[in-house]
């Protein structure tokens, strides 16, 4: 029966995740996200566009478009016991199908013709939410990500070594953390893998700036 309930579960974080919060935001205050800066209606132009408060008020919804799905399907995945391995296998598989609509839908949201964000902030939300095998990796990745910031100061950067080093902990973590093997778990780390690649395709012109020099740095001490 939990089975038949999932493709619901998928098309309704998709629908979520397609919310365009950070447009929504701008619009709300009379500017229109896609003329500013980057055109990006994430939370990093929503700082351009409005200030650093009203960026973090977008990047926490953002964040919570990825956690509350997979927080809601818990108790049908992560927290139900497996009758064996090839149960176990398919209903992570569900899980992470869940977790990627979310994501998917703040790419390519039905409601703004498709052209979202790159699913930072959103894949953040994901792995919080899919406890306990992406939560840790996820916290370490913030770390990273806070690092990079403060030491070179763009957002692009640290997101792409963020999403590097996350597949990386839970590899770590699936060889040294008893009970976690690869046999049952290896669904999460080739969508652990698979994400960090979303994410680093959707920065490719950012990577390109940042090659030639032009990227755009945080701003310190804009309200």
């Amino acid at each position: 029966m939990k089975h038949l309930i999932f493709p619901l579960a998928i098309i309704a974080a998709y629908l979520l995740g397609s919310i365009p919060f950070g447009l929504l935001i701008a619009k709300a205050h009379g500017k229109d996200l896609r003329s500013i800066g980057s055109g990006n209606i994430g939370a990093t132009n929503v700082s351009r566009a409005l200030g650093r408060k009203w960026a973090y008020f977008c990047f926490a919804l953002d964040v919570l478009k990825g956690m509350i799905p997979m927080l809601a399907t818990l108790p049908l995945a992560g927290a139900a016991p497996a009758q064996s391995q090839g149960e176990r296998v398919v209903q992570l598989w569900l899980w992470l199908a869940v977790g990627c609509a979310a994501i998917l839908g703040h790419i390519f949201p039905i409601y703004v013709k498709f052209k979202g964000g790159k699913g930072v902030a959103t894949s953040f939300g994901v792995a919080l939410g899919l406890w306990p095998y992406y939560t840790i990796c996820a916290s370490f990745a913030l770390l990273t990500w806070t690092i990079v910031v403060l030491i070179w100061r763009y957002v692009s950067l640290a997101s792409i070594v963020a999403s590097l080093a996350f597949p990386l902990a839970l590899l770590l973590a699936i060889i040294l953390r008893p009970g976690w093997e690869l046999d049952s778990l290896w669904p999460v780390l080739v969508t652990a893998v698979a994400i960090p690649v979303m994410v680093i395709i959707r920065h490719r012109e950012n990577i390109k700036r940042l090659i030639a020099g032009t990227e755009s740095k945080i701003r310190q001490g804009k309200d």
